[in-house]
């Protein structure tokens, strides 16, 4: 009888001891083992090994100095400086505003096109608003479609926010995104709508040591360094706004570049494992390394306490909402912790992969003023 209760003893605790079997442990030769099933175990297991998780403003500071040198080493190599150029080449007047369009050398080898909209009757110097489109391009972020549908998606999408700003009262440049339209080299395979270039330019970039968010931050960077430079132009209200691939750059912008008070991301908001890694997305916008370190809501978290505000359509499919408002709960106690409650909202609307402006020039004179 000792024997058989030590026998089953034996076999029970065996069985409590034995690994949980995975799905890697079933017979490839059965059912074969695909990448997705490979990379979902591997998101699953990992934790990020920077991640906000301060309770006060010193733990805080602790955690950004930490991270901070992370996110700026993996944005990659920085182009050399060089002396700021700018050449004038276009100039267009409308009812409210003048729109020039200029050439702003950010290195040696490139000169970024910008759109600069400039109100008409300016009493005082204003703030400036840096613009990013996506990979629509260039031409309907700043309402410019030759057609009726081109006309129809600015309208619906809402994509000409930087003519909107103008409107009302606001400096605004639209930087044609290194890669989009005059700045495009090869032609990404299968896009027909637009002159794009964001695989020549990620397979370039990387092998470089850069990436093509932190090339095009560089630019935006430039840009704001011109745009300091201009009578009209608050030099200390200086806020990003970007949809889509912009929106991912407005996101980076603010971690290498202090000058910018207010940032706005729109439909690029959400997590890297809901988003980026969970499906098909434009290889220029994956990040070498990142999820090992943090999240989404941890490089937005670098901009506290500035202010931002998150634009995000509830329906888009490729930056989950539920993900979206998880990082923004996160964000609101980065900001609790750091006192500044108020610098930091949502706008989670009805609707799908947009801008929204539903909150954007109410939080700008919130932040700005008037």
């Amino acid at each position: 009888m000792q024997t058989l209760t030590r026998s089953l003893l034996t076999t029970l605790l065996a069985c409590i001891c034995i690994t949980p079997t995975t799905a890697a442990d079933r017979d490839p030769a059965q059912k074969p083992f695909t990448v997705t099933e490979s990379y979902q175990q591997l998101a699953d297991a990992m934790e990020p090994l920077q991640a906000w998780q301060a309770t006060n403003k010193a733990e805080h500071a602790a955690w950004r100095k930490q991270f901070h040198p992370t996110v700026t080493r993996i944005l990659g190599k920085m182009p050399e400086r060089v002396p700021l150029e700018v050449k004038w080449a276009e100039k267009k007047e409308f009812d409210t505003f003048t729109r020039h369009k200029v050439f702003v050398r950010t290195e040696a080898a490139y000169w970024a096109p910008v759109y600069y909209f400039v109100p008409h009757n300016l009493k005082k110097k204003v703030p400036a608003i840096v613009c990013m489109h996506g990979h629509s391009g260039i031409i309907p972020y700043i309402d410019e479609g030759k057609t009726k549908a081109d006309k129809e998606k600015t309208r619906q999408s809402e994509l000409d926010y930087a003519v909107y700003f103008a409107k009302h009262g606001y400096v605004s440049a639209a930087i044609v995104m290194r890669g989009w339209n005059e700045t495009a080299g090869d032609q990404d395979r299968g896009v027909s709508h637009t002159k794009r270039s964001c695989l020549q330019m990620t397979m370039n970039a990387l092998l470089i040591g850069s990436t093509p968010q932190g090339q095009r931050s560089w630019d935006a960077m430039r840009v704001i360094d011109f745009l300091q430079t201009q009578d009209e132009v608050d030099p200390n209200r200086i806020a990003a706004a970007g949809l889509s691939g912009g929106g991912a750059t407005a996101m980076y912008l603010p971690v290498l570049d202090d000058r910018v008070k207010l940032t706005m991301i729109a439909g690029a908001f959400s997590s890297y494992r809901a988003s980026y890694y969970a499906m098909p997305h434009c290889l220029c916008q994956c990040m070498p390394e990142m999820m090992r370190f943090g999240e989404m809501s941890d490089v937005v978290a670098l901009h506290a306490p500035r202010p931002v505000l998150l634009i995000n359509g509830i329906e888009d499919k490729i930056f989950p909402i539920d993900a979206a408002r998880q990082g923004y709960k996160k964000l609101q106690q980065v900001y609790q912790v750091l006192g500044a409650q108020e610098n930091i909202d949502a706008d989670f609307f009805q609707g799908g992969h947009r801008w929204s402006n539903n909150k954007s020039l109410a939080f700008l004179k919130q932040h700005f003023g008037e």
